[in-house]
């Protein structure tokens, strides 16, 4: 049980934010020497020609004229609490097809959980720094994860191991996501850069550059070919991973961006920073749609739920705070975490939301 070195347990007088002290610490410490690896290279215009890209097909969004009730997540009360690393968890994600939540955490490891029971599945063994960010594939048979190590790992549940760690990023990988067809994952770094990988062969397809600080969490746009990215500089922008080019860049935060979102249409990215400020954007006018503070304190993440209509914020106060999408109208906060809430999911299936926190634990809200 005990806390292995290098890794912090959050000290409650400290007043500064867990991005920033990981940032601290990984500029601090000793960087290993990079490999220049065969077959990674900077998208060049030969890129559209392979036919392993052939998952890059224009498609329809099979949500775009659907019409779903809102999560009244403003009604939800604290069901459940697991007590689930021994250290900060950073991310969760919700499994595709079944009551399971994966966590990832600042003790180097991701476990996977049944919800409600809260009964341990898996864990995941073998990053040598915190665990930032998780993510499952479209169709659960494997997961990705990204860490301070500089590293983003692919997890094989049929073989309970790791079948590939993509090592290309120079400086710590802050998020990791699959592209709907499976068969690519986009990594953003504390480097400045994001890219993208061919999962079967385990290789890094693309550099995206363009962003001047560290890119702080990486989505495609739902049923598309564009990542969506946001970073340190204040930007969020939207890439065509077809090119590696940068389509838009949406300009109006006033402090670092922590993450972003997608609704499930795909027309609208919701955004954070560390000031609390909260933006919603419409994707195909490239404008601010609305700004929301959820401040004075940092808005670590944030989630839409399925409708579009519900805006959940995890925030550096211990609380989750929901907001209207439509007005910006404040409807409720969730309290019960003991420390700063790092990561929020709604979960449609189940009618309920789970959250992580500082605090070590997840919670599930219904």
């Amino acid at each position: 049980g005990e806390i292995p070195p290098g890794s912090l347990m959050l000290d409650s007088t400290q007043e500064r934010s867990v991005r920033e002290r990981k940032s601290q610490e990984n500029l601090a410490a000793p960087k290993p020497v990079k490999k220049k690896v065969p077959g990674a290279m900077t998208m060049g215009a030969g890129m559209g020609s392979d036919t392993s890209l052939t998952a890059f097909q224009d498609r329809e969004n099979p949500y775009l004229n659907l019409q779903f009730e809102p999560q009244r997540a403003d009604k939800y009360e604290l069901r459940k609490t697991y007590k689930a690393h021994i250290a900060p968890i950073s991310a969760v994600a919700l499994h595709p097809k079944k009551s399971i939540v994966a966590t990832a955490s600042d003790d180097h490891t991701w476990k996977m959980w049944s919800i409600p029971n809260g009964e341990l599945i898996l864990t995941g063994e073998g990053h040598k720094s915190w665990v930032s960010c998780i993510d499952f594939h479209p169709k659960a048979a494997t997961l990705a994860t990204s860490s301070g190590d500089g590293t983003v790992k692919l997890w094989d549940f049929a073989q309970s191991k790791c079948v590939a760690t993509l090592s290309d990023h120079a400086q710590a990988v802050w998020g990791v996501a699959f592209h709907d067809s499976g068969d690519f994952v986009a990594s953003c770094s504390m480097d400045h850069t994001a890219k993208l990988w061919d999962v079967q062969r385990a290789k890094c397809r693309g550099t995206l550059r363009g962003h001047v600080d560290s890119i702080n969490a990486i989505i495609f746009q739902p049923f598309s070919n564009n990542i969506c990215t946001c970073a340190g500089d204040k930007t969020v922008s939207l890439w065509d991973a077809r090119t590696g080019l940068c389509i838009q860049t949406f300009y109006g935060h006033l402090n670092s961006c922590n993450h972003v979102a997608f609704n499930l249409r795909g027309d609208t990215i919701a955004s954070s920073d560390a000031d609390g400020g909260v933006r919603l954007w419409d994707v195909r006018m490239v404008q601010e749609r609305l700004n929301i503070d959820a401040g004075p304190h940092a808005a670590n993440k944030v989630a839409l739920d399925r409708s579009g209509t519900v805006l959940a914020v995890a925030s550096e106060d211990h609380s989750v705070k929901l907001f209207d999408t439509a007005d910006g109208a404040f409807l409720s906060t969730l309290d019960g975490h003991e420390e700063a809430v790092q990561a929020v999911a709604f979960d449609a299936s189940a009618n309920m939301l789970v959250t992580s926190g500082s605090d070590n634990t997840f919670r599930v809200w219904s």
